[in-house]
């Protein structure tokens, strides 16, 4: 199997499992671009304009995302109080929750791998991996060409 092809089954396959992991804790309706939109969203509330200009996507593209994920209850519009005609998005508790349990299942995946493979073998590809992203100019371009997936 050509190893593009392996590195983009692996992927599929992790994002299968973490989708699994997170519907069992009830988390569903989600979108590739959540994930991005609620870390950048987690550091400070901002508009949707701003969360547009930081995703490196098109205004009208983080209005369809923020709508989705007004719609799912993951965010909500609140009045900017030096402001109250701009509305900043602000993560909900359910927002924070996902993006916990997301982080536990990243962690937990990585850990069963070591106690299955050994942890020397998961290093070395932790580091191969990095070593591959790390040839990118512009490795937040990589990430922007995941959010369209």
């Amino acid at each position: 199997m050509d190893f593009g092809v392996l590195l983009g089954l692996a992927y599929n396959q992790f994002v299968t499992e973490l989708h699994e992991h997170l519907a069992e804790r009830g988390f569903t309706n989600l979108r590739p671009a959540f994930g991005y939109a609620f870390k950048v969203l987690a550091v400070r509330p901002m508009t949707t304009s701003q969360l547009a200009v930081r995703l490196e996507i098109t205004p009208q593209g983080a209005a369809k995302t923020v709508e989705e994920m007004v719609a799912a209850g993951y965010v909500e519009r609140v009045a900017d109080p030096a402001d109250g005609r701009v509305r900043l998005l602000h993560l909900t508790d359910k927002a924070r929750a996902l993006m916990s349990a997301g982080h536990d299942f990243h962690v937990a995946f990585e850990r069963g791998l070591s106690a299955e493979l050994g942890e020397d073998r998961i290093g070395a590809l932790r580091e191969v991996l990095t070593a591959v992203v790390a040839r990118s100019d512009s490795p937040e371009g990589l990430a922007r060409t995941l959010r369209q997936v």
